[in-house]
């Protein structure tokens, strides 16, 4: 990797690369189910942790993976990662998981890329190279967990006659708003800022609305890292959902 890399290049890269180190270890063998989860969680981790360290020196840096300091909450430009978004996903072999890279600066989700490597050929969105994708025309498609999908989003889904679709990691959801695979994700149940830092950076620069549920903005590099909810959804969708919370 090159100094002379732009944010969007290296974010984009690290996630292209990380991705690859878990198909890999996944690959091996060696692991399997909790336990790849967790060897998964630990290589990618120390993998983004090491590059960022070594291209971005002057950088905050917030990982879910790796031992909070109260140094980034100094820092204007912060890169927050999820090495592995979807963990239980990824370890049972599913596709839905997905490798965040983001860079919040001054609190707002900038720059960033996120990679789903358990699709077919692979796939990284990123903030600065927009790909066209099918809009639907029909009642909306709401993004939910697989296990436990918020009350609000099914309460919404019935009252706009939307169907739910049930997804794994918060970046699979977020960029299936993106890909035009579906319309809306709401979510009430609380996450971290690595959930959707760097999705809500894709997913804005793609002109999808972002927000929290009481249409509040997103803030990052909180000392308090807890998100508790979040709605990221095509634009001409936002203001039916705001009347229905």
């Amino acid at each position: 990797m090159s100094d002379i890399m732009t944010d969007a290049d290296l974010a984009s890269e690290l996630a292209l690369s990380a991705g690859r180190i878990l198909l890999e270890l996944r690959e091996s063998g060696k692991f399997e189910g909790k336990e790849l989860g967790k060897a998964g969680d630990e290589a990618a981790n120390a993998f983004l942790v090491r590059a960022l360290r070594e291209q971005r020196p002057e950088d905050g840096l917030l990982s879910e993976e790796s031992k909070d300091t109260a140094e980034r909450l100094e820092k204007s430009r912060v890169w927050i990662v999820d090495p592995v978004d979807g963990t239980r996903e990824y370890g049972e072999g599913r596709p839905d998981w997905a490798v965040h890279v983001a860079l919040a600066i001054d609190g707002v989700a900038t720059t960033g890329a996120v990679a789903l490597p358990g699709l077919d050929g692979g796939l990284v969105l990123r903030t600065d190279k927009i790909d066209k994708f099918p809009v639907h025309d029909g009642p909306p498609r709401l993004v939910v967990s697989r296990t436990r999908p918020a009350a609000e989003a099914v309460s919404v889904a019935g009252r706009l006659g939307g169907q739910l679709v049930p997804m794994g990691s918060a970046g699979a959801k977020a960029m299936a708003v993106v890909r035009g695979e579906a319309e809306i994700y709401l979510h009430s149940g609380g996450q971290f800022e690595w959930d959707s830092c760097a999705p809500v950076a894709v997913a804005l620069a793609y002109g999808l609305h972002c927000s929290r549920i009481d249409g509040s903005p997103l803030v990052y590099n909180q000392e308090d890292t807890y998100m508790p909810d979040l709605l990221i959804c095509r634009p001409e969708w936002a203001g039916e959902v705001f009347e229905l919370l």
